[in-house]
This record gives structure tokens, sequence and C-alpha cells, in this order.
């Protein structure tokens, strides 16, 4: 019999919509302003801080709706943004900025039966739920210089190699070369001929005193050192976002020498700065027994090593040969150590356990020293009004070998656990090629994201309204079935972008929303009219209505895939607004065929069909 469906469809329809809407009812519960509290390295966050907080919260008239101690940090919610504002000054007052960070921040309220299904609020992008955006610039001219100080060794071991005698080989990074010192003209042009071979982007010019060689690099391989330190540095800042929990951050090159950093929901960037930043990697280095060290203190180092002190102010004389940096890291944990001390556990790939295995073969029974390397500005200017980067380097610990390591190994001595995870963290992220600041940097309060959602909120439902008054007058009682598959439609739209991971909804997706609910009736219409057509031509009801529906849909599968298309390479190719309208028109376009074809012919047939209707309604 035409226009009766089985039971089955009735389910999957069912099924489909209830979980749409179990996914979308997290948007309904509005966000709480809250305050984080983290320690900073050197600092941790007990019990009694978050006591001493709260007490102080309610002494100066603020009262929090809950103040917890999570996961190593205090979490405090407010009823208002103005209460919320309020308790960071009051927070920051209280510990400093020190060893603490007070960051702004919005914590969804969401029930626990709700969460306990991975049911949470749609993300919102920056335009929407406010946050900040940073523009860092990548020092160039540093990763050329750590490049042309890996030549220097590189050169040692390849002259050995070639049996080419030497007096020295040094690196003049002021001036982008390395100095060779040979011994003979025999050796220059040996020299020339080996280095040569091995790499064929090195240029070559005689060094003003005799039997000398100045090497530089040509300007391809200092262009690819370039794209090869921004492009490394994007995929590690888009790392270090993930562990500090954002929401789908955009990281984005800009120019020659620029990312983009857009992080959602982040309204104080104190702590994101502290992350994003720092250009954090490890050096092991031996340490010199061998030394004078009070010579050194005294200004008088021996050949081949270097003065280094740790947190304490305790100097330590250390070997200028590096035994491995942290760019062979592949993963890091903090743990606690057989007597519960912090430690982080460090896994190398293959390349850094062969280094680390090989320097330690002979020198079982030697301190090895782990440094600590970050680069911060200073107060001096670069010519183009960016900060001098200063280095600072600081010894986290200096143990005993007692075997030869290899790709596992653990780091000891650390403060508190609270400087072992965020060390983790940053090791665990990767170690910027080249150092990175921020430059710039904008914070997108809530109350704007708040209007522009106002807005989109307020586009979405006057289109809605005028398209429902539309249909209803045109179409009679189908016009009521087409609206209610345009609500439902709605319902699948909000809850697919619940629950897709990758899925965040901006101002430009609320226009593709808008767009949506356009389309969506645009195949009723095409339905409609196809099954008056049918009508007309003097064929019955139940064979108009399964013509209708069959005819039609050709029509619409067509307008809808060359839709879908264009949205998927949107997707592809575009960044940031682009990628929130495509998203949301190609999920609209899934859920309206759905909707409009499948929804409101199982809605028709279970009215109208298998029966004897001399008209329809419509």
């Amino acid at each position: 019999m035409l226009n009766q469906n089985p039971l089955w469809r009735y389910l999957v329809v069912i099924g489909v919509l209830l979980l749409a809407l179990v996914y979308a009812m997290p948007n309904l519960y509005p966000e709480d302003p809250a305050l984080n509290i983290n320690a900073t390295r050197g600092g941790v966050v007990l019990e009694s801080t978050r006591q001493q907080l709260e007490q102080s919260f309610i002494s100066e008239g603020v009262t929090p709706k809950s103040v917890t101690l999570e996961n190593g940090q205090v979490l405090a919610r407010f009823q208002s943004a103005e209460d919320q504002l309020r308790a960071r000054q009051i927070a920051i007052n209280l510990l400093g900025t020190v060893n603490y960070v007070t960051a702004l921040n919005l914590v969804p309220t969401t029930p626990d039966w709700l969460a306990g299904i991975g049911a949470t609020p749609m993300k919102l992008g920056l335009d929407l739920r406010g946050g900040v955006h940073f523009l860092m610039a990548v020092d160039m001219k540093a990763a050329i210089d750590k490049n042309i100080n890996d030549m220097v060794g590189a050169f040692r071991a390849d002259l050995r190699e070639a049996k080419v005698r030497y007096r020295s080989v040094s690196a003049d990074v002021e001036r982008g070369m390395v100095q060779l010192q040979l011994r003979s003209a025999e050796d220059v042009q040996a020299a020339r001929s080996a280095l040569g071979k091995l790499d064929r982007e090195l240029v070559f010019t005689d060094g003003p005193a005799e039997f000398s060689l100045q090497v530089t690099l040509s300007e391809i391989r200092l262009r690819e050192i370039r794209e090869y330190a921004l492009e490394q540095n994007i995929t590690i800042i888009r790392n270090r976002v993930n562990e500090i929990g954002v929401a789908e951050p955009l990281v984005q090159r800009q120019g020659a020498d620029r990312i983009i950093v857009q992080l959602p929901g982040v309204q104080d960037p104190a702590q994101a700065k502290e992350i994003l930043g720092a250009t954090a990697t490890l050096e092991f280095r031996l340490v010199d027994e061998q030394g004078d060290l009070g010579a050194a203190l005294n200004g008088r180092l021996p050949p081949g090593s270097g003065l280094y002190y740790d947190r304490s102010g305790q100097p330590f004389l250390l070997e200028n040969r590096v035994m491995l940096t942290g760019e062979h890291i592949t993963n890091a944990s903090s743990s606690y150590d057989e007597m519960g001390q912090p430690q982080v556990n460090i896994s190398l790939d293959a390349q850094g356990g062969n280094l680390l295995s090989t320097s330690t073969r002979d020198s079982i029974g030697r301190r090895m020293a782990t440094v600590f390397i970050e680069y911060k500005p200073g107060e001096q200017l670069q010519a183009d009004g960016t900060p001098v980067l200063i280095k600072q380097e600081e010894v986290i610990n200096a143990a005993t070998i007692q075997a030869r390591l290899g790709r596992s190994f653990r780091i000891t001595g650390i403060g508190n656990p609270a400087e072992a995870q965020n060390l983790a963290l940053l090791l665990r992220a990767g170690a910027l090629i080249a150092p990175t600041q921020i430059i710039e940097e904008r914070t997108i309060g809530p109350s704007l994201g708040q209007e522009n959602i106002d807005l989109g909120m307020t586009a979405i439902m006057w289109g809605m309204v005028v398209v429902l008054i539309f249909m209803v007058i045109y179409y009679r009682v189908f016009g009521l079935i087409a609206n209610l598959a345009l609500v439902a439609n709605l319902v699948l739209i909000i809850g697919f972008m619940s629950m897709i991971p990758g899925a965040t909804l901006t101002l430009p997706g609320m226009a593709g929303i808008v767009l949506t609910v356009g389309m969506a009736v645009d195949a009723n219409v095409l339905i409609f009219e196809r099954i008056r057509e049918e009508i007309a031509e003097g064929r019955s009801i139940q064979q108009a209505i399964h013509q209708g529906y069959d005819r039609a849909f050709a029509t619409i599968a067509d307008s809808n895939i060359t839709t879908l298309l264009v949205a998927l390479i949107l997707f592809g190719i575009g960044t940031g607004p682009v990628k929130g309208f495509a998203i949301t028109l190609a999920i609209g376009i899934l859920t309206s065929i759905f909707t409009s074809v499948v929804g409101t012919r199982l809605l028709v047939n279970s009215i109208w069909g298998g029966r004897r209707v001399q008209s329809l309604p419509m």
C-alpha cells in the first residue's frame, strides 16, 4: 500500500531527534563567571589557601557560589560578572602575581547526568564567547644563530672524518658564519671539498687570516630555516594550547614571521601568556669535576666550561659540550619518586636515545646536570620595536650517572608537584624552534560576545518567524508540518554542533544557520508544489503524495549536494570565520534534508497515508 512506512523508520527518526535534543539541552544552562587560581613555578595551591580565599571573598562582601580545589587549582564560581571582577582583585591583593596566576573564566553549569553522557554546551568562538587574541613574533635571527652554532660541532666531526687538519672551528653569529682556521693551503682546499660534498647550500669565502675559511648559508637555506622555524613553532603552540585545554583555538600564520593565536573563553591572558610565551627547553651537560669552581667564580673559567646556577643560587661548573637537547623529547609526565618527591619522566626519540647512550657510555660515575632554558623579554628594543629576548638558564638538578642511559630516564630534584606538572607540560608540547614573544594582545570581553549572540539570535528568530508565517498562510496544514520540520532542524543543528568535538559556533556560523533556515523550507516548497502538480494532472491523493516526494527528491539532492561541496571546500581551505560559516552550513544542509524529506514524509504518511482522502489541506 502506498505511503505506509515500517515501524523501524519511525523509531530511527524519533531516536535521532531525541539524541539531538538531549545533546542540545546543555545550551539551556548558562555559564557561571569564575576564577581559576593556579600556582606558577615555585608555588603550590594548598587547602589552607582555598579556605583563606573563601573567607576573604565573604569578608569583602562577595559571596561565591562555591570555592573548590580541583586538580591542584582553585575554582571559584560567582553569581555575576561584577562579583567575578571584584573577587579577582581580592585574590590578587591576597596572593599577589608572583607565585599565583588568577585568571577569569566561564564554567559550564551542565547537570551531572548530562555531563555523565558527554553532553556539553556548544563551543563558541572568540567573537561570541569573548577571549584573548595574541600576535606573536618569531625571532628568526635566533633560529639562524642556532643553526650556525650547530654547524660548528658538525664541521668538527666532518673534518675529523675526512682527515682534514684544522686549528679551530668557531661561530660568528653576528655575521652569520662559521670561521675555520686550517693548517695549510691543501687543508683549505680539502675542507672546501669535504664540507661542500656534504651540503651544497654552503657558501665558502677566504678569510682574512692565512689558511682561514669563512662558511655561510645560501639564501635558499636561510629561507628554509625561517620557514621551518615558523611552521614548527605553529605546531608546537597548537600543542601547548591543547595542553591547557582551550576549546577550539585558532593558531595560524600571518606574514613571514608572525603567528596569530585566538583563545575563546579565556578572559584573562595571564595563564595563556605564561604557557604560550615560554620558550622552554632542556639541555643536559656533564659537570666539570676537574675544574676549579672557586677560580671560575672569580672570573677565571677553565677552557670548555661555563658557570651556571640553580634557583637557590648554588653555582655549578658545567662543560660547554651539550650531551642532549630537548628537541629529542617525545613525551614527558610528572610523577613521584620512591621518596615521594616530584619528578618528571622523559621519553626520547630514537636519535636522542642513541645520543644519550653514547654520551653516558664513558661517563658512568660522573654527574650530569639538567639545565632549564627560557627566553624572556628584556628592556632593550630591537629595530622593529619588539623587546630583545634574554636567555635565562637554570640548573634543575645534577645527578650521578649510575648506568648507561637510553631512551627513558627521569629528572628529580624539582621543587614541588605543580612545578613538575608545568615542566612536563612544556616539554611534552615541545620546545620552540626559535624564541617567540607576544607583540600584540587584545581581550574581547564576554559582554561584547553576548551582544553578538543576542544580535545573531535575533536574526535567527526573525528569519524563522517570517518563514513560519509564510508557510502557514500559503500551505496551511502542510505549512505547519514544514514548520515542525524547521524547528526539528534547528534542534538537530544545535545538538550535532554540541556533539562534534571540532565544531565551534562563530558569528559567521550563526549566519550559516540563518541561511539554513531558508534552505530548509525550500525543499518542502519543492515537494508541496510537486504534489499540487500531480493532483492537477488527475492522480489520486495517495499517488500524488508518493510521486511528489519521489520526483522532488532528485532536484533537492542535486541542489543540496552542490552546496555541500562548496561548504566542504570552504572548510578545507578557509580559516577562522570562514570555517565557522562552512561547518554550520554543511551540518544544516544534511539536517535539512533529513527533516524536510524524511521527517515530513513520515508525518504526512502517518496523517493521510493509506486512507481514502478526497483533498489535501494545502
